[in-house]
């Protein structure tokens, strides 16, 4: 007992530590931040950075610190991220730095971790975020063009530039006043759409960056894809691949401000995966070609919370096969390949900043070496050393299909294709991107009988075969089709859906009368012509009723729409409801792009010939009645008038739903599935989980295997084909209570809520596979014997290494074998080879603990089970909650 409460003490006591740190504000020494053509020169001294990216809004404020904490974990110095306008200014004039909206909060916390900061103000920021970060208000400013030599445009633009840097100054937060904060970023990817601007548009570059530097931030300004950068901004490099750029002068470090260790997904989309092998090969290549800075973009994706994905038809999860996925659990292997990366980088960094440029030297057709270091000198197409220098060297094989061996420095090296091997003393290799060492963590969703509080409860629960819906019991409300409120307005003519609804609701009701003749009814009738509704030009979606009647959708980019329709004689009422899934987010004049309709709306199939209805009188209403509202918060909808929902219920469109439930017990992230649903939106206690929609992915273009190897693109590697792009939809921790947690749905085509259900995610099997050959523990490379010279490095053994997630413990071991075993995670078999004792070796070493090492050597296993053969072990071990394995141990 008393133990028990002196770690908590002394958490406490660390706890309080940081929050007093936080609170001074001065998280460093302060220092100032300079750079030269070889790197960023922090307090004096040139580094190489590792950064991760995190956009703070797309977390709960909850998650930051143990985000940032597996960020600095896996190897990064800085954190990166946007500002983003339209989260920080949603009314002109009217901040808002609250919530997961708490800029100052989040870069605090990175301060408080022993990171810097790099603060992309932008304020464009693409991101895939809802209209590129711009606040829709702004398309209103009179006379505004965005991102041009536009007086209006500027003098916004300008304003929330120098609010974000003055509040970083105010708090403190620059490295030059002891905080995190050592980059800034000024536009983004510019250069993209620049010469769709023409002159306007060189001479707004040139405007930004002078705006920025004259704000007195104190630290260098980046401008990422802007070959023309003017000389005191560094302009830096966006893309899977960055090796081969250099900035436009040569006063200027290599910075690579994007690298895309994944993909964005649209709805009805594949997932893009990117190997971890390649993502390894493009940073090791980057910084063997000279480049210093190198950011993940992302290192963790997150959540388009709320409408805040941007698009059109952006999902609302941003996990972008991040190395920490949607929900902030490591992604293996990659987060483990590339944590080991980092460290091979950092063991070369004192060679790496030695020397203003690498000695190249070409070992074969596609394969080539960059040596770096001091007394190092090229002598008949070779490099030679002298005395103890510092020495780091980068032996890349950029051939996609041969292994190859190749000497450097009398010494043989085999290198596998697509891969560089790195080597801190220039001797021995401490990393191959091509080599994974790393478990590979497969993840579930699960229903976990254990976590429930009470075996009374426990007894009414499914058993572990069924399928755990959320609720037995919904209510729900049926939402009116077109005008519901005194707000509606009427006027002649087809109005743009920006300029009516703001962007406040996604859903804008277009309503008109149209009469049909006898006659008209007669010539149909005659001659067998279907009358139709033609809209043009339409997008994101529209729900097409006629007298109420609901009849047809589309949905797509500018596209026509053709919808046959069935007219009664007399007047007949057409509604219309146009909805955004996220504004555009990129391109050259976004204050132009607009939503809804363009072009006439017209009905074919009469006697008369077509009628163009674009001159009508149109009413209009904007968002939905339940929207406004607020049924989905736990006040309105105390207030709403729900009705119970039958089991045996037709799904119905255009409908609400409710219920309640208890959080499954635990830390595990949480998130709900809504397979059973079509497409609307969810809200969890008044929080706006996201959009949901149900749309699957073409049955094609995905492949079996993934060959690492060779240029990637967003196709290359692309899974979960003929399924649902997005099922799960992520419920933060901090925003549920332990029972009686509101849901609400809205729901647009017709589910069946009944079937919606909640569980918690984890990692459930866990596998690795290290030779013998392998490279030993990176940390071994610090061990105080290895830095003395009293063992070589090249005598300390590999180890495997296994670990759950943070709760969890490894429960039992599935496959263990050490000798030649063959297949891959969860096909793991038996080879010729087998050390019989390897299941009872790793089994002790591993069950019950929530990780384990295991060293690869005969002496281990009790002896060689095979001579003059290489051996590996491979292991596959199931994890499983530290409370389930207490339960069980109790019954």
């Amino acid at each position: 007992m008393f133990r028990t409460r002196g770690i908590l003490f002394q958490f406490v006591a660390a706890l309080f530590t940081v929050s007093l740190a936080v609170i001074a504000g001065e998280f460093f020494k302060p220092f100032n931040v300079t750079y030269d053509h070889r790197a960023l020169i922090l307090d004096g001294k040139r580094r190489m950075l590792i950064s991760a990216g995190v956009h703070y809004p797309r977390a709960a404020p909850e998650m930051w610190p143990d985000l940032i904490a597996k960020s600095k974990d896996g190897g990064a110095d800085v954190i990166q991220t946007y500002a983003f306008w339209n989260g920080h200014e949603p009314v002109r004039g009217q901040y808002n730095f609250e919530g997961r909206y708490d800029i100052v909060k989040f870069v605090k916390l990175v301060g408080s971790a022993g990171l810097y900061l790099h603060l992309r103000i932008g304020p464009y920021v693409c991101a895939e975020w809802n209209f590129g970060g711009f606040p829709v208000w702004l398309r209103d400013v009179p006379g505004i063009e965005f991102r041009t030599d536009n007086a209006p445009f500027k003098e916004e633009m300008q304003r929330f530039v120098k609010k974000l840097v003055d509040l970083m100054s105010e708090e403190m937060l620059f490295c030059w006043q002891g905080g995190p904060i050592i980059l800034l970023q000024i536009e983004n990817e510019y250069g993209d759409v620049e010469s769709s601007y023409g002159q306007k548009g060189k001479d707004y570059v040139k405007w930004a960056a002078k705006m920025a530097t004259e704000l007195g931030a104190g630290v260098p300004w980046v401008m990422c894809k802007q070959v023309d950068a003017p000389e005191y901004i560094i302009d830096a490099c966006n893309g899977y691949y960055c090796d081969g750029f250099k900035p436009n002068s040569y006063k200027k470090p290599t910075l690579w401000t994007e690298n895309w260790d994944g993909w964005y997904t649209v709805w009805g989309g594949r997932l893009p995966h990117r190997p971890a092998e390649d993502i390894a090969f493009a940073v090791a290549r980057f910084f063997e070609r000279g480049g210093s800075f190198q950011n993940y973009y992302m290192f963790f994706g997150g959540t388009n919370f709320g409408r805040t994905s941007g698009g059109p038809n952006y999902i609302t999860s941003y996990d972008y096969d991040a190395p920490l996925d949607e929900y902030g659990l490591l992604r293996q292997p990659k987060w483990g390949h590339l944590k080991d990366l980092h460290a091979a980088i950092k063991l070369c960094e004192p060679a790496l900043v030695a020397v203003d440029s690498p000695h190249y030297i070409k070992l074969g057709p596609m394969q080539e070496a960059h040596v770096y270091g001091e007394n190092v000198r090229n002598q008949d197409q070779s490099l030679t050393r002298s005395g103890s220098a510092t020495c780091a060297a980068f032996l890349a094989n950029i051939d996609e299909y041969r292994t190859v061996s190749v000497t450097f420095y009398g010494h043989a090296y085999t290198l596998p294709p697509w891969s560089v091997s790195i080597l801190p003393d220039c001797k021995s290799v401490a990393f191959n991107t091509a080599k994974v060492g790393a478990q590979t963590s497969i993840k579930s969703m699960e229903f976990n009988m254990h976590l429930f509080k009470n075996v009374s409860v426990l007894r009414q629960l499914p058993s572990q075969n069924e399928f755990y819906h959320i609720s037995k019991t919904w209510m729900t409300i049926k939402e009116p089709i077109g005008a519901w409120s005194e707000a509606n307005f009427t006027v002649r003519g087809i109005l743009e859906h920006l300029n009516i609804t703001k962007d406040i609701s996604d859903y804008l009701w277009y309503m008109t009368r149209f009469y049909v003749s006898e006659d008209d009814i007669s010539f149909s009738e005659e001659n067998s012509v279907e009358p139709s509704l033609i809209i043009n030009s339409m997008r994101d979606a529209v729900c097409i009723f006629i007298n109420g009647q609901f009849i047809g959708r589309a949905f797509g980019r500018w596209i026509k729409v053709e919808q046959p329709v069935q007219l009664i004689q007399g007047y007949n009422d057409i509604a219309l409801l146009s909805e955004t899934v996220g504004l555009q987010n990129s391109g050259a004049f976004l204050e132009k792009d607009g939503a809804g309709f363009r072009g006439p709306i017209k009905l074919t199939g009469f006697r008369n010939g077509d009628f163009d209805l674009s001159d009508s009188l149109w009413t209009y209403q904007v968002g939905l009645k339940g929207e406004f509202l607020k049924i989905y918060t736990v006040d309105g909808s105390e207030r709403a008038q729900w009705t119970d929902l039958a089991l045996d219920a037709i799904p119905s469109t255009f409908s609400w739903y409710k219920a309640y439930f208890d959080s499954p017990v635990g830390t595990d992230p949480v998130a709900l599935d809504l397979e059973s649903m079509g497409k609307g939106q969810a809200w969890v206690n008044g929080h706006h989980i996201g959009r949901y929609w149900t749309l699957a992915a073409p049955k094609k273009g995905c492949q079996k295997t993934c060959n690492y190897c060779g240029a990637y693109d967003s196709d290359k590697c692309a899974t979960n084909c003929g399924k649902p792009t997005q099922i799960w939809y992520h419920v933060p921790r901090a925003w549920l209570r332990e029972t009686n947690n509101l849901l609400v749905i809205f729901e647009e085509t017709g589910g069946n809520p009944f079937e919606i259900s909640i569980r918690s995610r984890s990692t459930n099997t866990i596998c690795a596979q290290v030779s013998e050959s392998h490279y030993p523990p990176l940390q071994m490379w610090s061990h105080p014997d290895v830095v003395k010279g009293n063992i070589s490095i090249s005598d300390v053994k590999p180890e495997l290494h296994l670990q759950c997630d943070e709760g969890h413990k490894i429960s039992s071991i599935e496959f263990a074998s050490y000798g030649t075993p063959q297949g891959s995670c969860q096909e793991f078999s038996r080879g010729n080879c087998h050390a019989p004792n390897s299941f009872s070796v790793v089994s002790q070493a591993c069950e019950g603990r929530n990780k384990c090492s295991i060293e690869i050597s005969n002496a281990v296993f009790g002896g060689d089970p095979c001579r003059r053969i290489v051996k590996t072990l491979a292991v596959e071990a199931k994890c499983e909650a530290s409370s389930s394995m207490d339960f069980s141990a109790m019954k």
